[in-house]
């Protein structure tokens, strides 16, 4: 029996480490992409030593650029079928201080690149080499995108950038399920130990976040990874084609 492969995107710093971590301990070979090589570099070595072999192969890749991807696409060709791919990279983006229409066109554009087009454009490249049957597609969204987002840190572009996400993966559900392949949309709350609140994090920050809950915690990145951990198994094969909230109860089922 080969080796199963899995890639994830922004693989090589907290929610996307820990991810790639639970796929390597559940025996996947396991592709980490990001744009900085030492922080991928580094990101390896953990996983490997957490599981006990040499699981974390690192692709260098702005996700963001079509002939990037395109070499990260044929890297991973010489590796075989990719069974999980989890689209994971991301980023808030803040927004301009100037107030001008011209630097706002370019924040949002900026945010959509960073948390939509690297998704479109890594699954598209990697669609033909998805296991058939049995692939499995997830794709890390945001509470943001069910509740909506503004405020000086991202203006809604964020929440706007991770929604979209959801209609374009609703669609690669019914266009791949014939093939056997799963397809579902993670969207966390607030977790903790994640750098992409900046500055806006403070002691009163976090304690607002878990009031908001319902379980009086705040997430972790190994909530994140237990959850993509399942919906990469073999035992998530009928579970296709659905928004996944994993916020403690912040925001309700709908």
């Amino acid at each position: 029996m080969r080796e199963r492969l899995a890639v994830v995107s922004g693989g090589g710093t907290v929610i996307g480490k820990a991810i790639a971590g639970e796929l390597a301990a559940a025996g996947h070979r396991v592709v980490i992409i990001g744009r900085r090589g030492g922080v991928l570099a580094a990101a390896a070595e953990e996983i490997d030593r957490a599981a006990g072999a040499a699981r974390a192969v690192p692709v260098v890749a702005d996700l963001a650029d079509p002939g990037q991807v395109a070499g990260a696409a044929a890297r991973i060709a010489e590796l075989g079928p990719v069974d999980v791919l989890v689209n994971n990279a991301g980023a808030v983006i803040t927004s301009p201080s100037d107030g001008t229409l011209a630097a706002l066109a370019d924040s949002w554009r900026r945010d959509l690149d960073t948390n939509l087009l690297t998704a479109v454009l890594l699954t598209t490249a990697l669609q033909p080499q998805l296991s058939r049957p049995g692939g499995r597609l997830v794709v890390i969204s945001s509470a943001a995108a069910q509740r909506g987002g503004a405020g000086p840190h991202s203006a809604g572009s964020y929440a706007a950038a991770k929604a979209a996400l959801h209609g374009w993966a609703l669609g690669l559900a019914r266009q791949l399920g014939p093939d056997g392949i799963t397809v579902n949309v993670l969207a966390p709350g607030y977790i903790a130990d994640t750098e992409i609140f900046g500055e806006q994090w403070t002691p009163e920050f976090h304690a607002g976040k878990v009031a908001d809950t319902l379980v009086g915690r705040a997430g972790t990145p190994a909530d994140v990874a237990a959850a993509v951990g399942y919906l990469a198994s073999p035992a998530a094969g009928y579970l296709t084609g659905q928004i996944i909230g994993l916020n403690g109860g912040a925001v309700l089922g709908r």
